[in-house]
């Protein structure tokens, strides 16, 4: 299956990021849909405070991905972190937060129902 970027729905789109999700976008075994996701991440971007209230202040949905520029910090729940950057394949697993470096654009591919309750959470914690 095939999506352009400008085809993908618009989920969150508010200043210094934009994120984009494709719902029932295949299947992963073990979860239900995969949800296809592009996401445009400013500098200075760092998604922790839309998390609290979730499992451990963190994402719970694990993430298959693309780097496609930018640099990203993502932090997991055990106190490590990594750096993403342009041309990295990745895999994010539950309990985890982003930080943006560089202006970061990223491809992920996520269980749909796992990833848009943590979406809709941040979403909801935006309107404050």
């Amino acid at each position: 299956m095939r999506i352009t970027k400008m085809e993908i729905p618009t989920k969150i789109d508010v200043p210094g990021a934009v994120a984009r999700q494709a719902t029932g976008f295949g299947d992963v075994s073990g979860f239900a849909s995969i949800g296809a996701e592009y996401f445009s991440l400013g500098a200075g971007t760092d998604i922790a405070p839309l998390l609290e209230g979730l499992h451990d202040n963190a994402c719970d949905s694990p993430h298959w991905g693309f780097m496609i520029s930018g640099e990203v910090i993502v932090s997991y729940t055990d106190g490590t972190e990594e750096a993403c950057v342009g041309d990295d394949l990745f895999y994010w697993p539950p309990g985890h937060s982003v930080r943006v470096v560089s202006d970061a654009e990223v491809i992920l591919f996520s269980p749909q129902a796992e990833h848009s309750a943590v979406m809709d959470h941040m979403l909801a914690r935006i309107a404050g």
